[in-house]
């Protein structure tokens, strides 16, 4: 039986019917290692610091983390309900992971987290079974609008185009929309932009349709991995979730990354000072990215600087790292085995 983060629940079932247990982490290790520690004696000194954006906290075998760069359940003022049940789901999560100490499955690989990796095995049963992306001809959807838009980055040039995301949670103000789009102009730069219409809110006169100076496209969805590993894509500016992180990884795409809540800042740190994939967008006073806080960051990861062409490097570097855990008998396919062989043989079983 596999338990994610947000079912401790299921434990008990596990229990009650004898059934080899694991869960299933779907964040990086070193946010699971920042969790861990949290609910181990490290809240009290976090949220005396909370208001300190750039107060560092030092949890074992790990490097550094400010404030602002942790989980942003860590530091809120005034928890919201979503916020508070998300974090008593945790809590009693690793309370389990005590109790139990079942296998911990995590979506990352030694070469991509293995500080992260090493800092959290003294204290769960660790195994890393990432990068967890789909196979491109696995994931192929056709959608109405998909011939469009994958004709359109067929017509541009090698390594020209923007991709913008923000997942499928994220809400816009008519001033967002509007910083976005001049941001994009001023960028001068071919771009596709996903913006679901549920997601403009107090915009009732956006149009979708309309794109500025002919220079982009804009589309309500599209097949994200099939668009990071077309050749014409130069980078991503992405919220930063960790499956569309670990999808930028295995394509190869330089990132910017634009952070909002959960565990997004730390992959965007991650992106930015570990791995040196990317540049992190800094939002204004009323949270915003402006437009020429997105132009910059856009021209930081795609221009002919040393930095930018330092950030492609990496970007390769680590797509080649990636690839070769997802290789046939690669380590990946080790990892599960292993896994398999040890439910197996809770179960009294043979292994395979």
């Amino acid at each position: 039986m596999m338990c994610t983060i947000s079912m401790p629940v299921v434990f008990e079932v596990a229990r009650e019917h004898k059934i080899p247990l694991a869960v299933y982490w779907i964040q990086p290790a070193t946010t699971l290692a920042t969790y861990y520690h949290y609910f181990h004696g490290y809240d009290e000194l976090i949220h005396a610091h909370s208001t300190e954006p750039t107060y560092e906290v030092s949890f074992p075998g790990l490097y550094p983390l400010k404030i602002c760069d942790m989980p942003t359940f860590f530091s809120e003022t005034t928890p919201n309900e979503l916020s508070t049940t998300i974090m008593q789901a945790l809590q009693e999560l690793f309370q389990q992971i005590d109790q139990e100490r079942p296998m911990v499955l995590v979506n990352t690989f030694t070469a991509l987290e293995s500080i992260a990796l090493d800092a959290i095995k003294p204290y769960m049963d660790i195994i890393d079974v990432g990068p967890v992306v789909p196979p491109l001809g696995a994931l192929h959807r056709q959608q109405v609008n998909e011939k469009d838009y994958m004709e359109w980055l067929g017509m541009q040039l090698e390594n020209s185009v923007v991709y913008l995301s923000f997942g499928s949670m994220i809400t816009y103000t008519k001033r967002q929309l509007e910083e976005i789009l001049e941001g994009l102009e001023e960028c001068g730069r071919p771009y596709l932009w996903v913006v679901r219409k549920e997601g403009c809110m107090e915009v009732v006169d956006f149009d979708l349709q309309v794109v500025k100076g002919g220079k982009g496209m804009v589309v309500e969805w599209c097949d994200q991995l099939q668009v990071l590993f077309h050749p014409s894509l130069g980078c991503f500016v992405t919220h930063c979730g960790w499956n569309s992180t670990l999808e930028a990884i295995v394509a190869g795409v330089p990132m910017v990354a634009v952070p909002s809540w959960s565990d997004q800042p730390l992959n965007a740190r991650l992106v930015e000072k570990e791995w040196s994939v990317g540049v992190r967008a800094v939002r204004d006073a009323e949270g915003v990215l402006t437009q020429k806080e997105l132009a910059r960051c856009v021209e930081l990861v795609m221009g002919d600087s040393e930095k930018a062409m330092k950030v492609k490097e990496n970007a390769n570097n680590l797509k080649t790292k990636a690839h070769d855990v997802l290789v046939t008998s690669g380590p990946l396919e080790i990892s599960l085995r292993g896994f398999i062989n040890r439910i197996q043989d809770q179960k009294g079983h043979v292994s395979i």
